[in-house]
């Protein structure tokens, strides 16, 4: 997530006040980046990397595995400004776990980035944490802004969210390749099932994106009607979609990955 959210923005079009330094465990991932004009760093070669880079910095990111959050906090806390906020990308571990390992005069935010914020049409979800103002809050939000867009709700609610923005991306890719599948199935070279399907699948969701229709969460069902004629061919396919259960399978997938990510908050 973290070279997502990078990637994002290192776009040609935004501009990062201050800079953007980077720590990497290797020189091998650390030095490409320094030609995309980053500070990058790397532990292997520098053991006080981590430090150096958080050093002076307004707003610090951590993109570490979840069991690692703590130990890399803790490494970094006496270099941290006293008025740094510190967002963590992790998933399952509490801006009380980070407040704990943290001196009190540092803020902390969680967010759940997704993948498309590499081409900066992203979707990130923001918890504040205890000590975090409406100020910090404000500036993790314009970071994530650059690369799409930002939901902010309560922390009880950001690992939900990761269930669907975060996974969701993933859930996108399944449905195009089991429609690509069902494409060869009917003759279609998979050239020509990748064309169809993942063509439409992007004037989809940009027609869905485009729309002007009111409520803007009735869209998908009211574009939905109107490409569905009645006694049609796509009246009869989604019939049979939804004898099958699709709303509830997404239902259930979407409780799993809350669950995995229960158990990750927990060290399991």
């Amino acid at each position: 997530m973290g070279g997502a959210v990078l990637a994002g923005l290192l776009g040609p079009d935004v501009v990062v006040e201050g800079g953007i330094r980077v720590t990497n465990r290797t020189e091998a991932k650390a030095g490409p980046l320094r030609q995309q004009g980053v500070t990058s760093l790397a532990t292997e070669t520098d053991p006080g990397a981590n430090a150096d880079a958080v050093t002076g910095a307004r707003l610090v990111l951590i993109g570490v595995k979840p069991h690692m959050v703590v130990d890399l906090l803790a490494e970094i806390a006496p270099a941290l400004e006293p008025d740094a906020v510190v967002v963590s990308l992790a998933a399952g571990v509490t801006t009380a776990t980070m407040e704990a390992a943290l001196p009190a005069s540092v803020a902390v935010v969680r967010s759940m980035p997704n993948t498309p914020s590499h081409v900066g049409l992203g979707v990130t979800g923001l918890s504040a944490g205890s000590r975090s103002s409406d100020d910090d809050l404000a500036l993790a939000r314009r970071l994530f802004e650059v690369v799409g867009d930002v939901v902010v709700v309560p922390e009880s609610l950001i690992d939900a969210l990761s269930t669907i923005s975060g996974s969701g991306p993933a859930y996108v890719y399944l449905l195009v390749e089991a429609l690509q599948e069902a494409a060869v199935g009917l003759g279609f070279t998979p050239a020509q099932a990748a064309t169809m399907v993942q063509g439409t699948f992007r004037g989809a969701s940009e027609l869905l994106a485009a729309s002007d229709l009111t409520p803007a969460e009735e869209a998908p069902a009211e574009l939905r009607r109107r490409v569905t004629s009645p006694g049609g061919t796509t009246e009869r396919a989604v019939a049979v979609l939804e004898q099958g259960g699709l709303a509830d399978l997404f239902g259930r997938a979407a409780q799993a990955a809350l669950a995995r990510n229960r158990e990750i908050a927990e060290g399991r």
